[in-house]
């Protein structure tokens, strides 16, 4: 197993738990909130494939993703007040998530020839449009439309990990170092309240 499928098994993990927890706070049933955290875990992967004709899409032609989101949600309905307890962890494990999605959509999009600057793009997709799903369903300004910095250290990330490439760093070498920039990004920005100026009528 590399270590970048690992990742993106915990990423989709860490995602369904997210979504179903979401689904939860709105009291939907079982059904809705394993729809719920299905969707978010591939919601962005799964457009991104469909956009570049890159078939079939992921999540199809492997089992395992499926069956760590229905871990995920059942692991949520089973100790959801421990989950909450660990919201730090799981915002770390979140994090750790879009920085692996980010680069898995860039991997896949310059296989496929796609110029670098829209690659970035396909990470950004891959990134965030799970959650903008879970958020639009649960009826919830999606999180990169606050202003909380989220889909900018995703693009910050991206731009790293091609500068890296370009400089032929081991891709093993890129990925942690891309991964762990959008991780400091993202904590320093909260950190320190930094967002985006908000536009007002």
């Amino acid at each position: 197993m590399s270590v970048i499928y690992a990742l993106d098994l915990i990423g989709t993990f860490v995602f369904a738990i997210s979504g179903t927890l979401s689904a939860a706070n709105k009291k939907l049933d079982l059904f809705g909130a394993f729809f719920t955290g299905f969707v978010t875990a591939i919601g962005g992967g799964t457009l991104r494939d469909l956009i570049l004709g890159n078939f079939p899409v992921a999540w199809i032609s492997d089992l395992n993703y499926l069956l760590v989101i229905t871990l995920g949600v059942i692991a949520t309905f089973l100790f959801k007040d421990m989950i909450m307890q660990l919201k730090r962890t799981l915002f770390l494990f979140d994090t750790i998530g879009i920085g692996v999605f980010t680069i898995i959509g860039i991997e896949k999009a310059l296989s496929l020839s796609i110029h670098p600057i829209l690659a970035i793009i396909m990470g950004l997709f891959s990134a965030v449009m799970g959650g903008v799903i879970r958020d639009t369903l649960c009826n919830d300004i999606p999180l990169i439309f606050r202003k909380e910095i989220y889909a900018i250290a995703c693009i910050v990330g991206g731009l790293l990990f091609l500068f890296l490439k370009y400089l032929q760093v081991d891709p093993t070498v890129n990925l942690f170092v891309t991964v762990i920039c959008i991780i400091v990004f993202r904590l320093i920005c909260i950190r320190y309240k930094l967002s985006l100026p908000v536009l007002k009528y």
